[in-house]
């Protein structure tokens, strides 16, 4: 079962990251950037303190933390533990593959810390602000979800460490949520 796993996941990774192109090499070398969603993360700066007033120095507090968890979790539980190579260190793939970039990162990929915490960051926000904008996962998640496949395109990442990111994100992001949810019922504040 588990060779059977990797093969539709190298499968699908050559796939996708087949369909690369010159004009689409930038942007997504772009939409992986890590300073590229800095216009990004202030509008919902301003949205948490516009909503939330005070209480958003504890929410941007939890954000620090949420942030924190999904990336050393990504690396440490997950990267460190499967050692994974990144199908760009996979020798017999690396005539196949496009990299964008050029780069390969890290030896190991299981899972993405970019789709860990766009994931992470995009559930939280949801569950924050979907009570007023009700809307705004039609921008977070397409957001993460742009920022993950990124990462296959650049050639660094397979779909399943994208899948499993986006689901480890996904769980921090609820769990800190809860934690948030109890810490403001003790406080009678938020």
């Amino acid at each position: 079962m588990i060779e059977f796993l990797n093969q539709l996941d190298t499968s699908l990774f050559l796939f996708l990251n087949g369909l690369h192109s010159g004009w689409l090499d930038p942007v997504m070398i772009f939409v992986s950037g890590k300073l590229t969603w800095i216009p990004f993360y202030l509008v919902l700066l301003v949205l948490i303190v516009r909503q939330y007033r005070w209480q958003s120095l504890l929410i941007l507090l939890f954000i620090a933390v949420l942030i924190s968890l999904s990336d050393q979790l990504s690396v440490r539980a997950f990267k460190f533990v499967f050692e994974r190579p990144r199908p760009c260190h996979e020798p017999v793939l690396q005539p196949l593959i496009h990299l964008a970039k050029g780069s390969c990162g890290g030896a190991f990929g299981f899972v993405s810390s970019h789709a860990a915490n766009s994931f992470a960051l995009a559930g939280f926000s949801w569950f924050l602000l979907r009570p007023v904008f009700p809307k705004i996962g039609f921008v977070l998640f397409p957001w993460a979800a742009i920022v993950s496949y990124s990462r296959i395109y650049l050639g660094v990442h397979y779909p399943g460490d994208i899948l499993v990111g986006a689901i480890l994100g996904l769980i921090i992001a609820w769990v800190v949520w809860k934690i948030y949810g109890l810490t403001c019922g003790a406080r009678s504040a938020c």
